[in-house]
């Protein structure tokens, strides 16, 4: 790929450490054009606060050199850091909603972005489960797959952000089937394994203790697992979660796959909280994200550690290279 990578990046809270990141990206070499949607006003004003040299360039679909752009949206009412408010929920959406609409027009080669806060979000009166569910929805897929990276170790889910005592009603054949399905292509197409090897977690403790400990395992996670092994998938499973990450259990394993979200991400971010990268499978375009939160007590502080944003941008521009 000889043009450079072109990334739309969104800062997330305003009144979290997302604008801090951005602005201490802003101090180093860039390997690419970052297009950071956000209020020049207040990276200007964080950016005071921070000590550091900011000035914003605007972005125009004509720029053809490296750096930090802005593309620029107002919020509603002037941020402090650590505060949040509810009136600047729509700013947030509206970002999310330009870098998204930007990648389907095939404006932006990719999307990384920045921690959001997703209570207040809701508080101002619009119904937001989390970046992967929406990113779906703005780009019509069916399907969306959040898979976390951490070096080595790779963790997808097979349902994201729902409480704990609705995931075993949504593990269903159907759902198990595409989520696998798009976890095989992806790793194969995108991260460039020949042949990817998935570990599947059971639901159940000890996975279903051969249907003592629930059924799911036997009547919904083996048979697809049997199914998909017989099309080509190279599966191992279902096997207990909390053995699934001992080193022999990975052994020769691409991916990780667990049947919800606190089943797998506590091992992967104690793995490597740091640089440790969120990656949204099933979208028309590559997004990855920070997989940390809007720490809001170092917003403002300078105390903010940029190393997950970092890693995902790194991650976004080796696989727009890959395409």
């Amino acid at each position: 790929m000889s043009k450079i990578p072109i990334i739309a990046l969104t800062p997330g809270e305003p009144a979290g450490i997302g604008p801090d990141l951005c602005l201490q990206l802003a101090q180093r070499p860039l390997a690419a054009a970052l297009v950071l949607i956000a209020d020049p006003g207040l990276l200007e004003q964080r950016a005071k606060l921070l000590g550091l040299p900011f000035t914003a360039t605007p972005w125009t679909v004509h720029a053809n050199s490296k750096g930090l752009y802005v593309l620029p949206v107002k919020t509603a009412r002037p941020v402090t850091p650590g505060k949040l408010d509810s009136a600047n929920a729509a700013y947030v959406i509206e970002t999310l909603k330009i870098a998204a609409d930007g990648c389907l027009r095939h404006e932006f080669d990719a999307l990384v972005t920045g921690p959001v806060h997703k209570g207040i979000i809701n508080d101002a009166g619009q119904p937001f489960t989390g970046h992967t569910e929406f990113l779906a929805e703005r780009s019509k897929s069916i399907q969306p797959v959040m898979m976390l990276a951490a070096g080595k170790l790779r963790v997808a889910l097979a349902t994201t952000h729902l409480p704990l005592a609705e995931v075993p009603k949504a593990i269903t054949r159907e759902r198990l089937t595409q989520v696998l399905e798009i976890l095989h292509r992806d790793l194969h197409s995108r991260f460039g394994i020949a042949d990817p090897v998935i570990l599947v977690c059971g639901l159940n403790p000890h996975a279903g203790e051969s249907g003592h400990l629930g059924r799911e395992e036997i009547e919904v996670i083996e048979p697809v697992i049997k199914t998909l092994t017989a099309r080509g998938v190279h599966l191992r499973g279902p096997v207990p979660a909390d053995t699934a990450f001992i080193p022999s259990q990975l052994t020769g394993v691409d991916a990780v796959l667990a049947m919800y979200h606190d089943q797998g991400l506590p091992v992967l971010k104690h793995h490597d909280f740091a640089h440790a990268i969120n990656i949204t499978l099933g979208l028309p375009f590559i997004r990855t994200s920070v997989d940390h939160g809007t720490a809001l007590e170092l917003a403002g502080t300078g105390r903010a550690d940029m190393s997950s944003l970092v890693a995902a941008i790194e991650l976004a521009i080796k696989l727009v290279k890959k395409k």
